[in-house]
């Protein structure tokens, strides 16, 4: 079938629908049924027909662009980005592809109003945030997000009143698992290494599963096996020297993500501490490294393949002005060697 300049008026003709739904089905929207679907993307091949997306977007106001705002924990530092935002990054863009969406990639500038101004520039369609910092001052940028009508999804958790619309893990249940997996080698005296305040909303959830797994066990959670630390493998380190040089007696760790876990690891290690024998360790993420380090690290997997799919399904939906609902994924704990035995 050959036809000069084809445009989307023909390919609604042959198909027998109207130009919307053309365009719906040329982004693979899910409004489409998957039979019409199929059917006019072949009348669109058959055509060599492509899509001006300079044209639709003059004509709708839309970029068919996704903007994924990335928070910068570097501090101007050369500490490396989160590993597992590299993860999630990858599966957000393939997601966006899918669905007809390039997607425009930026660090969050936390001292202007960077937020707002991709969807009322017609820069992007909608956000992603991954990361924020201090949730305290993130959440004023949330309330001005709102208000200014941008639509947006946050990687995160579920927070009380929370403006807009979030994907995440279910990070108290991570805890517990993590935390019970060490009760059940037998371990006793459990490190925390990381935040627990409410200024870090995900990382209080993986302390109150820990917290939980504990008291469920009659183990009642000691000050003096908490360590706060950031997302760094030099902040797991120090966390274990710390607890070293208060002469804490410790036989396993359970660090909030993986970079600390992996830092707490080559500190035990370089103090002759034998892992798992003498120190179980269980970090949270499952980021690519996870399974690499020696010994591979046992960890609470975060989904980056469902999380980047449910945030773009999110995102999309908010665009076509479909319903969305805030959701949590199930965590799944991946044992590998950092932790040695078997369950009692």
């Amino acid at each position: 079938m050959k036809m000069e300049n084809p445009t989307s008026r023909d390919i609604a003709d042959i198909a027998g629908v109207s130009q919307a739904t053309v365009s719906r089905a040329l982004r693979n929207s899910p409004l489409v049924r998957p039979e019409t679907r199929d059917r006019i993307q072949k009348i669109a091949r058959e055509l060599n027909y492509f899509v001006n997306r300079n044209a639709a977007g003059l004509r709708t106001h839309q970029s068919s662009t996704l903007a994924l705002l990335l928070f910068d924990e570097t501090d101007g530092t050369d500490k490396k980005m989160n590993l597992f935002f590299w993860s999630m990054l990858d599966n957000i863009t393939r997601a966006a592809a899918r669905r007809g969406y390039d997607v425009l990639v930026s660090l969050q500038q936390l001292t202007d109003d960077w937020h707002i101004e991709y969807q009322a520039s017609h820069r992007a369609d909608g956000l992603i945030l991954l990361g924020y910092g201090d949730y305290a001052e993130y959440r004023e940028k949330l309330d001005a997000l709102a208000t200014a009508h941008t639509r947006f999804m946050i990687w995160g958790p579920i927070v009380n009143d929370q403006p807009g619309h979030s994907f995440g893990c279910d990070n108290e249940s991570g805890g517990r698992q993590a935390t019970q997996h060490l009760l059940d080698l037998g371990r006793k005296n459990i490190a925390y290494v990381g935040r627990r305040a409410r200024r870090s909303p995900e990382h209080a959830a993986r302390y109150a599963g820990y917290v939980r797994a504990l008291r469920g066990a009659g183990v009642t959670p000691g000050d003096e096996l908490h360590v706060p630390a950031d997302n760094s493998e030099e902040l797991g380190y120090d966390a274990v020297q710390q607890l070293l040089s208060k002469g804490v007696s410790f036989d396993a760790i359970f660090a909030v993500t993986d970079l600390i876990a992996i830092g707490a690891m080559r500190a035990l290690a370089d103090n002759g501490i034998s892992v798992p024998e003498d120190v179980s360790v269980v970090g949270f993420d499952d980021m690519p490294l996870a399974a690499h380090v020696s010994p591979a690290l046992t960890t609470v997997q975060q989904n980056a393949r469902l999380g980047g799919e449910g945030l773009v399904e999110g995102i999309v939906a908010l665009i076509e002005d479909r319903p969305v609902e805030s959701k949590l994924m199930a965590p799944k704990l991946i044992v590998r060697d950092s932790c040695g035995g078997k369950p009692r």
